[in-house]
């Protein structure tokens, strides 16, 4: 795997992310570590997870298998989300993130975090109150660098001027949502994060295994896959969501590729784009997620993908189009 910078740091990571949401809830520790070797072995160094996933079990896993091997990974993991049924065991505060961090260190069993995370913004506390925690947890030594993620455009904005204005460490990434089908990111995030030079870390490249070719236009999901157990992965199927697939599975089978290869390799080269998440169950899907690298997709594939997949565009970016004066969409 290629290597990339994480945002405007010196720091590089491999151009495919290992998700460990799975870790501790849909797998064991076993098959957790012959992911995670098997990831490692293929050239990857970066690690994603969070508190809650799991409730903390994911990052317990994680500090069993990582051992001496800690040291070649750049290791991101993120808090926000509610860890208990507390007022302040949520959100953004000084208070939660203090208290956040030091959990995480304890499971992970590390004394640092590459990449600490928001998981989300917080309504209720001010972004200066954020930004300032998160500047102390690096000058303390616990965090080299810091992101956001499921940030609206507004809301990152907000923290990076929050940061600029007090001198304290800026944002080097945004995690959000990105994918054939998800494409709304692109409207003002994706430009928000090539300007500022913030890296993105798209989750769910695939649409929650929407775009791996498992599901067809005229059959129920089969068993034991995410739409077949899960609402939310069944509402991804739906508007023209599935024409999406098809033009996936055509330019897979002219490539000779798997659908969730032409799918990733299409989100790699997308501007902006770091690290795609992958998060998988099984080493099979680890294998064919990784040879989504190594090639590229030719400029006529690329084309019909962008055109199926195309995300409605309303004002004011139609009228800046009209007026010549955005050309990215």
């Amino acid at each position: 795997m290629r290597q990339r910078r994480l945002g405007n740091t010196g720091t590089f990571v491999s151009e495919l992310a290992l998700g460990a949401m799975t870790f501790g809830r849909e797998i064991d520790a076993a098959a957790s570590a012959e992911i995670l070797g098997g990831y490692l072995d293929a050239g990857g160094n970066f690690v994603d997870t969070a508190d809650v996933y799991g409730a903390g079990a994911s990052e317990e896993i994680l500090g069993e298998i990582l051992g001496a091997r800690r040291a070649d990974i750049v290791l991101a993991t993120k808090c926000g989300l509610p860890f208990g049924d507390g007022a302040n065991l949520t959100g953004a505060s000084r208070r939660h993130i203090c208290a956040s961090i030091e959990g995480s260190l304890r499971r992970l069993r590390t004394d640092w975090i590459d990449l600490y995370q928001i998981h989300m913004w917080d309504p209720s506390t001010p972004a200066e109150e954020t930004m300032s925690a998160l500047d102390d947890l690096v000058r303390r030594g616990l965090v080299r660098y810091v992101g956001v993620s499921n940030y609206a455009a507004w809301q990152l904005a907000t923290a990076i001027g929050a940061s600029a204005l007090h001198g304290w460490t800026p944002l080097v990434s945004l995690q959000p949502e990105y994918s054939l089908i998800a494409r709304d990111v692109e409207l003002e995030l994706i430009p928000l994060c090539v300007h500022a030079g913030l890296g993105v870390i798209p989750w769910s490249p695939l649409g929650g295994g929407v775009l791996s070719g498992k599901y067809a236009r005229d059959a129920p999901p089969p068993p034991g896959t995410r739409a077949g157990e899960r609402v939310s992965t069944r509402d991804r199927l739906r508007g023209n969501r599935l024409d999406v697939v098809d033009a996936v599975r055509e330019v897979a089978h002219e490539t000779g590729h798997s659908a969730a290869q032409v799918a990733l390799n299409w989100l790699l080269d997308r501007p902006g784009v770091t690290a795609p998440l992958v998060g998988v169950r099984t080493p099979e899907q680890l294998r064919d997620n990784l040879a989504a690298t190594g090639w590229a997709l030719e400029p006529d594939h690329v084309a019909r993908l962008d055109a199926v997949s195309r995300p409605y565009v309303g004002y004011p970016h139609n009228f800046q189009i009209s007026a010549g004066r955005r050309a990215d969409l």
